[in-house]
């Protein structure tokens, strides 16, 4: 039986991706194996949405065939697509697979190892060492399954990949594609196996889940209503028995309408957890990412969100010095933050990327510049994360317990909230992992948890 080992970089849809990847393997007769382990053949579903990010994929590739040199090195996903050709001339790298061919990594990967018996045999054959396709020129969907994933109460469900906004600082919809939609009965049918097998949460993820559904044909829907496709499916997997929490991934703004917010309120398993993705609290930097709204639209959709559900938690993405990016600029974008009153920022200094308009833009930011408003705004999340974990002293939370821990030597049982409060509970008989916790909370915050210390 040969053996696979996968390394998943960047975000929840390469993790959703490998998972599908581990199936089709497992499915094949593959053994599954732990990266670090020796192991015949090695998949790294890499990524691009940094330099930094760029750098790390490489570095697996690299750590893989030190791990064993006669082992196969596959490179898959965002880097692959992004750069390619530059990966062609690594030699640690046996075969490239780009997105939308993951789907047939099995068959990729046997060709790959056949060819390699016979040039070891002495036959002379070749084959195609990269499958890379056309990304920006695909309708399709590629159709990825999952049955189980590796966390035992949540699963993340990819429902639509590529991109059609264009940031001027992102490379994603060069790597990724244009929007493309999976089918409703698909994801239901999927939502209720991993139910069926367990599973207590689904996350919907995606590359713009906020597109889902505008790539549909033919269909009869309101066109004025963006939102009709994402809001019709959240409804739908709202009725799938068993299924005890529904939540979304990263939102963009302008989808947060009183009609979207209403309807979504009406889904009892809906958790109030929602990210938007802000970027800059700053007109003038808004305009210059090319993102597709302002800060006061931002904070219109905030209001809603706050109108129609209690104490919701608010997160959000930051990027500090972008092109241009003045101190009033930054003044401006930090007061903005304050006013919100996020309960999770995850702040990012700008990372110049080849191949986007931003990268050509004059007025570069020093690094020293970039870290010195990154730490205050990191200072501020910190802040504003305890404000908003005091909110909720006294009051009735939802815990999805999920695991036991040791903490300053005594035993607990952690998981989250509704809301994404992580929480640990004083393990005690009859809390079981996998199971629903309810009650009021009396909070004491600790490093990386939330000790409820009481629970009435």
């Amino acid at each position: 039986m040969k053996s696979v080992a996968f390394c998943t970089l960047g975000c929840k849809v390469n993790q959703y991706e490998t998972d599908a990847m581990e199936e089709m393997f497992a499915a094949a007769g593959y053994e599954i194996r732990e990266f670090r382990e020796k192991s015949d053949i090695y998949i790294i579903n890499t990524c691009t949405v940094t330099n930094i990010a760029d750098r790390k994929s490489r570095q697996m590739i690299h750590r893989a065939k030190k791990i064993n040199p006669e082992g196969l090195v596959v490179a898959v996903g965002c880097y692959v697509q992004a750069a390619g050709e530059k990966l062609q001339s690594d030699q640690d790298i046996d075969l490239i697979v780009g997105n939308n061919k993951k789907v047939q990594i099995v068959s990729l990967v046997e060709n790959a190892l056949k060819v390699r018996e016979h040039l070891q045999s002495g036959k002379d054959l070749e084959y195609e060492r990269a499958a890379v396709m056309d990304i920006n020129h695909t309708k399709d969907y590629e159709a990825l399954h999952v049955s189980h994933v590796r966390e035992h109460t949540r699963a993340y469900i990819k429902i639509q990949d590529g991109c059609n906004q264009f940031c001027s600082y992102c490379i994603i919809p060069y790597a990724r594609g244009r929007v493309r939609s999976r089918r409703e009965e698909d994801i239901i049918s999927e939502v209720q196996t991993l139910v069926d097998g367990g599973y207590k949460e689904i996350v919907l993820t995606g590359i713009h889940i906020s597109s889902y559904g505008l790539d549909f044909e033919n269909e009869d829907y309101n066109r004025h209503s963006r939102d009709s496709h994402l809001i019709r499916l959240i409804e739908k997997l709202g009725q799938v028995p068993g299924l005890l929490r529904i939540r979304l991934g990263s939102l963009e703004p302008r989808i947060i309408t009183e009609e979207f917010a209403g309807r979504l309120r009406n889904v009892a398993q809906i958790c109030p957890h929602f990210h938007l993705s802000l970027q800059s609290g700053c007109d003038a930097t808004l305009a210059r990412m090319n993102r597709h709204y302002t800060a006061a639209q931002y904070d219109e959709s905030v209001r809603i969100l706050r109108k129609y559900f209690d104490t919701p938690a608010i997160t959000t993405d930051v990027i500090v010095g972008f092109p241009q990016e003045s101190e009033e600029e930054f003044e401006a974008s930090a007061a903005f933050l304050e006013h919100i009153r996020f309960a999770k920022m995850h702040v990012f200094k700008y990372s110049r990327r080849q191949g986007t308009k931003a990268a050509s833009m004059e007025g570069q930011i020093d690094e020293t510049v970039k870290n010195q408003r990154s730490a205050r705004l990191i200072q501020m999340d910190q802040k504003l994360q305890a404000e908003f974990i005091r909110q909720w002293q006294g009051k009735t939370a939802q815990i999805l317990l999920e695991e036991r821990e040791k903490i300053d030597g005594k035993n607990y049982l952690t998981g989250y909230t509704k809301e994404y409060i992580h929480v640990a509970v004083p393990e005690r008989e009859g809390l079981e992992a996998n199971t629903v916790f309810s009650g009021k909370l009396s909070l004491r915050i600790h490093e990386e948890y939330v000790i409820c210390e009481r629970m009435d």
